[in-house]
């Protein structure tokens, strides 16, 4: 069901870019006065401004709810995770055991100075 909402969300979010590009700016009713506004008849007698611009409002509420449906999804597998029974600093502890357990090489420890200060002698 997550995997469905993810699609739709960036599905949604490609149509709202889409329709915003399609969207003339304020300045491009200039040119209807001069007779360049004829062609836009296609969406009715107020141009495709109303259209596109519902359109685009109903496609940001869409976007709106797959993102509220998906950060819902994201808070239950948090507790899922928080509810595994292991405390985390029992975790770090045993990360810790299993980090002192494991061998090194002898040209490792050699390697490695005491400190990182250098001496003056």
């Amino acid at each position: 069901m997550e995997n469905v909402i993810l699609i739709v969300h960036v599905l949604l979010a490609a149509a709202i870019v889409a329709l915003v590009l399609l969207q003339q700016g304020k300045g491009a009713e200039a040119g209807a006065s001069f007779g360049g506004g004829a062609s836009q008849t296609v969406f009715g007698s107020q141009g495709s401004t109303s259209f596109l611009g519902r359109l685009t409002a109903v496609m940001a509420a869409g976007v709106f709810a797959t993102s509220f449906a998906l950060a819902v999804y994201a808070k239950q597998k948090a507790e899922n995770v928080n509810d595994a029974g292991i405390p985390a600093a029992e975790v770090i502890e045993s990360a810790a055991e299993v980090q002192q357990s494991l061998p090194a090489l002898e040209s490792e420890k050699a390697a490695q100075p005491e400190s990182d200060i250098p001496v003056a002698e």
